[in-house]
């Protein structure tokens, strides 16, 4: 739980009650309130003492730190993540994607990989998505394959970098070249003690170890090395073990407050010995921080994407568009206009069926507050006065050469009233479904030009 206002107010000098207003506010209190919001920092106070400013940073960390990983258009920032469960609140940062490469791999796969890291996006709900990361392996053993797959890595995608590579001197070697790039260094119980030494203290390190008390020993080590960002990852060897591992780590985070744990994780479902999309998909609401694929398709990776999409949605808060008239391939005189509602998932559906049709048409999306047809007409904000309203603040009628406006058939019942409410309209039932769109609308074309 956050540190309370009340409870920083009590370190604050005087007890909170010097109220000198060099930080700007009115006394202590007010202070405390914003720091505990994160509105202002610890610094607009002059009077903290160093003890007592160490004191409160430490109490104010998040439980689980953030990390930002690479650079650019393609950074990735995961942590500060505050609940077990999304329906307490929401999952606010949604794991990064990453593909592995290996230097034993061929050297048609490794190219196809590297495609997919630089080419690969998809777009829904308004959102692109992609692959975030490259994790290029040392399978091999041999430092210039090695090299040679990390060059590739950094010359054909603006992915971030993750090094693995259990020979420490092999690491060290593609950490040089490089970080540039800002790369994530993963390192184990066994070479630790020789790579990190060759770090930049601000580099990321992921910690792998097998087990979560065994990495919680080795997190503790990396950070007396002085280490601050970090990322934890367990090498769960089955399904079972995933979803435990993933569990105890976010536990002992949130609850016991154990700061060695207090990171986001890495998943690599590879290691669970099975690749089938249940054990990808555990990865996602089990709080991973980045997911690291060994595989590329298509199909899966699209379907991954739409539920890392759907579980880091904030429940809270229904997702919308903007409300106003949204133009179809090229609207002219002669052009449909139909109604619909701000709901995405909506406004998506109908918007791709109306582009699919390759009819001109004017999509007219009212501010239901993100509720669908049926819910936003039960609760009053899809009705003959909204609709009528939006097509006089819009002067809809100086757009086209005819008056004919088309509602959802879901709400057949308001034909009649809009119809009062917009003297000379004609209101046409469209369909139930998006789907019959396409087939709806040169049809209704058809019947206005015969008349």
């Amino acid at each position: 739980m956050a540190l309370k206002a009340a409870d920083i107010q009590k370190r604050l000098p005087d007890g909170g009650k010097k109220n000198c207003k060099e930080c700007g506010l009115a006394n202590c209190f007010a202070f405390a309130m914003k720091l505990a919001s994160g509105a202002v920092s610890l610094d607009r106070c002059p009077h903290l003492d160093p003890a007592t400013r160490a004191e409160l940073e430490e109490a104010m960390l998040p439980p689980i730190r953030r990390i930002t990983i690479g650079q650019g258009d393609r950074q990735v920032v995961i942590g500060e993540e505050e609940v077990l469960h999304r329906h307490q609140k929401t999952f606010l940062r949604a794991p990064g994607m990453g593909l592995l490469l290996s230097d034993t791999e061929p050297a048609e796969r490794r190219a196809a990989k590297l495609e997919c890291l630089s080419q690969w996006q998809f777009e829904r709900l308004a959102r692109v998505s992609r692959f975030d990361l490259a994790a290029l392996a040392c399978a091999s053993g041999n430092r210039d394959e090695y090299l040679r797959l990390v060059r590739e890595g950094l010359d054909r995608t603006g992915a971030g970098i993750i090094l693995l590579a259990e020979d420490p001197g092999i690491l060290l070697a593609a950490y040089e070249l490089s970080k540039a790039r800002q790369p994530v260094v993963c390192v184990t119980a066994t070479n630790a003690d020789r790579v990190l030494p060759g770090l930049a203290r601000d580099t990321v390190v992921c910690v792998r170890a097998p087990g979560v008390e065994a990495l919680a020993a080795l997190s503790a080590r990396v950070e007396s090395a002085g280490f601050a960002d970090l990322l934890l990852a367990t090498d769960a060897g089955s399904l079972p073990d995933l979803v435990r591992d993933q569990t105890l780590i976010r536990r002992a985070a949130l609850v016991k407050k154990h700061r060695p744990l207090g990171y986001p994780t890495v998943v690599f479902p590879s290691a669970c010995g099975n690749t089938s999309p249940v054990v990808l998909a555990a990865a996602i609401p089990k709080y991973a921080g980045v997911i690291i694929l060994d595989e590329v398709d298509a199909a899966r990776f699209q379907a991954f994407l739409t539920l890392r999409q759907d579980i880091y949605t904030d429940p809270r808060v229904p997702p919308t568009v903007e409300s106003k008239i949204y133009e179809f391939n090229r609207p002219a005189r002669d052009a449909s206009i139909l109604v619909t509602t701000n709901f995405a998932l909506t406004y998506y559906a109908v918007a791709g069926e109306v582009e699919n049709s390759r009819q001109a048409a004017y999509l007219m999306v009212l501010d239901t507050g993100g509720l669908c047809v049926l819910a936003s007409w039960s609760a009053g904000k899809l009705g003959s006065e909204t609709i009528a309203e939006m097509v006089r603040k819009h002067d809809v009628a100086s757009r086209v050469d005819h008056l004919q406006l088309v509602i959802p058939g879901l709400v057949a019942r308001l034909k009649g009233e809009i119809e009062d409410e917009l003297p000379g309209w004609q209101v046409v039932v469209g369909p139930r479904e998006a789907a019959e769109i396409p087939g709806f609308l040169p049809e209704l074309i058809r019947k206005r030009h015969a008349n």
